[in-house]
């Protein structure tokens, strides 16, 4: 019987301003250095899931620049911001089953370019599949266009609105959130944020779409990550401490941006958390740890909630309570997450519980790393996952 799946290596390129090579290029780069990590040869993978941003066929394209060969396992997952958890749960699921023995899991990215700002570099100006240049908006679709709904931001923006007029959440609580994890940026080499910032600064950056700040919004950065999955039997062979993967579980809500509806209140997160934490055999008072998708300041918030670390509403206050960062009773983001150090998708909370896990978090390591809470967030709240991780076998 197999005892459990782990994560045994993990790959990451330079991130940030990287230029001169393309995702594809990155993702090999990453991948290489997962295995390498793990104390494995590129001969040992049988594996490989990919994630969005390689174009193509990205799946056989990096096979080939890996020469990887006879696969048994190979297939491309999208979920956007979740799909590095789930990535790590199908990966799990397959080394359990005997489908594959030991899988990588890569995401990849390159949208910044020279000379341009980041805020183009996931600028569009009209619809998949129009002229370009040209925009081209239909039906709903056109209504929303032409009251600025055109970005992510917009989006984003609409959900967060909604909470603060449900809930009284305000802009100063999302920007304790800010600082808390620019506060954990400063203490990690690798961010690309380390200067410190106050709830001053937060509130007097600029406007992105109201109620967001810059500060309340993501960075954009060039790179790549992998993880390489094994069985917990096997991982203990190899070069790097395991972090057992104790459970897994997705969500998505399938809230319409209308009326009535829960968008901007709940989350993937209320459904996805319980089936993860049910798998692992924990609670949220068992965390030690957690690693949430914050594309937003906001993002972080409504997942708190959702997980069940607060009430419904009182996220906003949690966070102001100084919770989340050093010395705080929910050490979150410890890296700097996407706000402050890096911004590659659901692979950003999942490398950093990778390093806290394995002890190496140098001066951000948290005191406490025996459960950690990792949350993937997709689409415009469409889609999440979450992943229960920890240094010690499950049940040990």
């Amino acid at each position: 019987m197999v005892d459990g799946a782990g994560i045994v290596g993990l790959g990451m390129t330079e991130l940030g301003r990287v230029y001169g090579r393309s995702p594809r290029r990155l993702a090999a780069d990453a991948a290489r250095l997962a295995v390498a990590d793990a104390g494995l040869s590129l001969g040992d993978v049988d594996g490989l899931l990919v994630s969005h941003g390689m174009g193509g066929s990205p799946g056989i394209e990096l096979a080939d620049t890996l020469g990887l060969r006879d696969l048994r396992l190979l297939t491309k997952i999208d979920s956007f911001g979740a799909t590095a958890g789930a990535m790590v749960s199908y990966a799990a699921m397959s080394v359990l089953s005997g489908a594959a023995s030991t899988v990588v899991c890569v995401f990849a990215d390159a949208p910044l370019k020279p000379e341009q700002s980041a805020g183009s570099a996931y600028h569009r100006d009209a619809p998949a599949g129009s002229a370009a240049g040209k925009a081209e908006w239909y039906g709903f679709g056109g209504m929303t266009a032409a009251l600025g709904f055109r970005s992510v931001n917009a989006f984003y923006a609409l959900a967060a609105q909604r909470h603060m007029a449900h809930y009284g959440t305000t802009s100063e609580q999302l920007g304790a959130i800010a600082v808390s994890t620019r506060e954990w940026a400063t203490r990690n080499p690798l961010a690309q944020m380390r200067e410190p910032i106050t709830l001053a600064d937060h509130q007097s950056s600029r406007w992105v779409a109201e109620p967001l700040h810059l500060l309340d919004c993501c960075l954009v950065s060039n790179g790549a990550i992998a993880v390489v999955v094994t069985t917990a039997e096997r991982a203990r062979d190899l070069a790097q401490p395991p972090v057992h993967v104790w459970g897994w579980g997705q969500g998505h809500p399938g809230h319409r941006k209308e009326r009535g509806s829960e968008f901007g209140l709940t989350t993937g997160a209320a459904t996805s958390g319980p089936i993860a934490m049910k798998m692992a055999g924990v609670t949220v008072d068992d965390i030690d740890v957690c690693q949430l998708y914050d594309c937003y300041t906001y993002t972080v918030l409504v997942s708190l909630e959702d997980y069940g670390f607060c009430a419904k509403g009182e996220g906003g206050a949690f966070a102001a309570s100084g919770a989340l960062g050093p010395g705080g009773t929910l050490p979150t983001n410890t890296g700097g997450g996407q706000l402050s150090a890096y911004y590659m998708w659901g692979m950003t909370p999942l490398s950093e519980a990778v390093i806290q896990a394995r002890g190496q978090g140098g001066e951000r390591q948290a005191d406490r790393n025996d459960v950690i809470l990792v949350s993937g967030n997709g689409g415009i709240l469409d889609h999440h996952s979450t992943l229960i991780v920890s240094p010690h076998p499950k049940g040990a």
